[in-house]
């Protein structure tokens, strides 16, 4: 499937087409967007049922590979005999078990030799598959073949929105009936008539006129400072965003939503219902829904049981990338952390107590919760002990190959551990992926792990709900930064034997930085409408055979933003150079308000730009703005308005750009800073200006707004290790260049609904005030 260029694929498909073409495109995306509609329900479009009757198995209808494993032929016959993960079970995307079913459903779609085959293959999967298996393998066929390159699925929190939001919160909206929340306002209105007439007033006469209204309120139930209820609300706006004043002047926009009846309803994390221990302050960042998203694709563009060569993986170095992830990700949970004043991620252990227990309050469609786990516990005391003594022999097995300085293959080969080149060795082997070296004891280990902390047999069919068995929930529990810790602890070991870079190296002569200013830094909490329309139960509206989506539901949560901020970099260059620019942003203190060391703070560091420039002779002011940042997400369209704008484009009642589906990769802009504090969290901005060596042509065929890139090489810059020149131990005496500059910063946190807890400021007291928005 890789043997077109991606490149190519990426310039043919970004063309504006039209005609024809491009209603081929629609087409295919209307159907990718209805056959996830509801997903566990019933396949409900007559149209796909009659497709996907006509599945018949014929091994000439795919492009099979040389070194095809068979995977595609195991899982059909599993099916033949009923022995398949049936519909409504849990599937563990890291249960072993259940990982090969998921691997050959996907070979079915990835493989199929034209579009007719594979939309005939999804329409039977969607009858006859597991849910949650069919979802991934749909996605990971999206995203890795060349010739749908383009087309999205909505993203993995519209589909399975009950992955993302407590069970108290989904079991209102599956029960959701419009008739029914009709009543419920009548009836409510006229309680409410009642008690601002008879009851306020005499509330008035007290000093605690305030304290009624904010009786057990906490910063996040905003709702309750605006008199309103946890119940659904009639929506006459747009949903809301940051990008919400564009489509509120949008004429195209409002003609699409015109029949469409919109309802939302307030939801918290986890920590509305109970502060389970002091993570319970960061439930706002680990439960965030596009946080979690990151990881689910991010382990779907680079899977560990994809060949790195067949899919194109290893020329991002998967391996490398895969550390410098997860490295990037410990990063940004610690600064939340020291937000907070918790400090260090604690150390973990199979062997020691953990004193961090997690409750996600995760409810799975079939109506079983999530397990749980209690503060303080122990896990040497559960679980199958063989699969701990797989991960513990894993660890002291890299550890001991990067000690010993050297790895010997099966074949007798020695392979240097001391060389920087050997960083995706290791990664290969910490990722678990299949193109590592040794495949007895690494493949795969990650699933041991995984199935060791949620209790799971690797030879069963069913799996018990756990947060740590499928990408989209493991990083809502505190475990996974801990026990990701691990594995950064053991890959650093590999660096304690890598020479620092020299002055000689960093230096870059004629070159220096001579002022760097950074615009104001502010953190706040805003609303989002995320599109939850999936756990609607109502009856599907259908007119001719034609799907009407008139209704959706929404969930109106608080999360974490920041406005936008900008750098002016001056740099002044002694002749024309061809530069790039890395930005970072690390901590300044620890959370004893101590100033950590710089090689010991490396790791806190994180990239937020990388960008390709020519220098000028003299001085060069370059401005980047924090929207420029090609690796960052905005606010996405919602799965409802997609399908609304898809079937306009359909109509050609207007002409819609493929730009307008937007891929699901990316880190989410407004995730890039930590919360900081009210007085300013002490932080520090790193500019490094080092010399390019590539071609300039390279750094601009990678369009970010349609393509993910992922197996493609285009990614990166250069040919740089990732983190440079932060990815290896400092020394301080030669880093101190003068392309590198270091500025001094704030992270200001600004309380945008304070105003709503002083009641001569809340003029609409028991209705939404979309009025806080507008000031940012």
């Amino acid at each position: 499937m890789k043997a077109i260029s991606i490149l190519l694929a990426i310039i043919a498909l970004v063309q504006a087409t039209k005609g024809k073409d491009n209603k081929d495109f629609w087409h295919k995306q209307k159907f990718l967007f209805e056959i996830v509609y509801r997903i566990e329900d019933p396949l409900m479009f007559e149209e796909y049922i009659k497709l996907g009757k006509t599945f018949s198995f014929n091994q000439d209808d795919y492009e099979l590979p040389s070194e095809y494993k068979g995977y595609m032929d195991k899982y059909y016959a599993a099916y033949i005999h009923g022995s398949t993960l049936p519909k409504k079970g849990f599937f563990g995307a890291v249960a072993y078990n259940q990982f090969d079913e998921m691997y050959g459903l996907f070979e079915f779609l990835y493989y199929a030799k034209t579009w007719e085959i594979f939309q005939r293959n999804v329409c039977w999967a969607r009858m006859h598959a597991n849910e949650g298996m069919f979802v991934q393998a749909l996605t990971l066929a999206i995203i890795h073949r060349d010739d749908l390159q383009g087309l999205v699925l909505p993203t993995i929190y519209e589909i399975f929105p009950q992955y993302f939001f407590n069970r108290k919160f989904v079991y209102n909206a599956e029960k959701f009936d419009f008739d029914v929340w009709r009543k419920n306002i009548m009836y409510e209105k006229k309680y409410k008539d009642i008690m601002y007439k008879d009851y306020v007033p005499y509330f008035k006469k007290f000093d605690n006129y305030n304290y009624f209204y904010t009786k057990d309120w906490k910063m996040w139930q905003w709702w309750k400072l605006m008199g309103l209820g946890e119940r659904w609300y009639a929506e006459e706006h747009s949903m809301i965003r940051d990008n919400v004043e564009y489509f509120h002047q949008d004429s195209k926009h409002l003609a699409a939503f015109k029949n469409v009846r919109m309802f939302w309803m307030p939801v918290d994390y986890t920590r509305d219902i109970e502060i389970y221990n002091e993570e319970s302050d960061l439930s706002y960042f680990t439960e965030d829904l596009e946080w979690n998203a990151f990881w689910y694709y991010f382990n779907l563009d680079y899977a560990p049981f994809l060949d790195g060569e067949a899919f194109g993986l290893n020329k991002d170095r998967r391996g490398e990338y895969y550390v410098y992830t997860v490295r990037q990700i410990l990063a940004r949970y610690y600064l939340e952390r020291l937000s907070h004043g918790h400090g260090e991620i604690p150390e973990f252990s199979f062997f020691t107590e953990i004193k961090t227990g997690y409750n996600p309050q995760l409810i799975h469609s079939n109506g079983v919760g999530f397990s749980y786990r209690k503060n303080y516990y122990e896990f040497a005391t559960h679980g199958i002990f063989g699969y701990l003594h797989k991960v513990e022999d894993f660890f002291k097995s890299v550890e001991g190959i990067i000690t010993k300085g050297y790895y010997t293959t099966s074949d007798g080969k020695e392979i240097s551990m001391r060389d920087p080149e050997a960083i995706e060795i290791i990664g290969n082997l910490l990722q678990g992926n299949v193109d590592n070296y040794d495949k007895y004891f690494a493949t795969f280990w990650y699933m041991f792990a995984h199935m060791y902390v949620a209790n799971v047999d690797a030879n069963s069919k069913f799996v018990y709900p756990n947060v740590f068995m499928n990408y989209e929930t493991m990083m809502r529990d505190p475990l996974f930064y801990m026990f990701f810790k691990k594995l950064s602890n053991t890959f650093n070991r590999f660096h304690n034997f890598i020479t620092p870079y020299s002055q000689e190296e960093l230096h870059l002569p004629g070159v220096s930085i001579e002022k760097v200013e950074v615009s104001d830094l502010v953190t706040y909490f805003d609303l989002y409408d995320f599109d939850v329309t999936n756990l609607l139960n109502d009856k599907m509206n259908f007119v001719n055979d034609t799907f009407i989506w008139d209704t959706t539901l929404l969930a109106r949560q608080m999360r974490l933003n920041h406005k936008d901020f900008e750098f002016n970099i001056t740099i002044k260059s002694e002749n024309n150079q061809k530069v790039v620019i890395r930005t970072y942003y690390g901590p300044k203190n620890d959370e004893f308000g101590r100033v950590i060391s710089l090689n010991e703070n490396r790791e806190n560091f994180i990239e937020i730009d990388e960008f390709y420039y020519e220098l000028k002779p003299g001085l060069n002011t370059v401005q980047r703005n924090s929207k420029d940042y090609f690796w960052l997400t905005h606010d996405r369209k919602t799965y409802t308005e997609l399908y609304k704008f898809i079937v306009s484009a359909m109509e050609d009642e207007h002409e819609v750009s493929r730009y307008f589906v937007e891929p699901p990769c990316g880190f989410p802009d407004r995730l890039l800073l930590p919360r900081g504090w009210q007085k300013g969290m002490p932080m520090q901005f790193v500019v490094f200006v080092y010399e390019f060596n590539g071609t300039a042509e390279a750094t601009t065929n990678y369009d970010a707004a349609f393509y993910c890139g992922a197996g493609s090489g285009v990614r990166r810059i250069d040919n740089k290790p990732y983190g440079y020149p932060f990815d290896r131990e400092i020394d301080e005496h030669a880093f101190f260049v003068p392309n590198i500059f270091f500025s001094d910063v704030k992270i200001y946190h600004e309380d945008i609904f304070e105003k709503f807890s002083k009641p001569e400021e809340n003029k609409n007291f028991g209705k939404f005030d979309y009025s806080y928005y507008h000031k940012f």
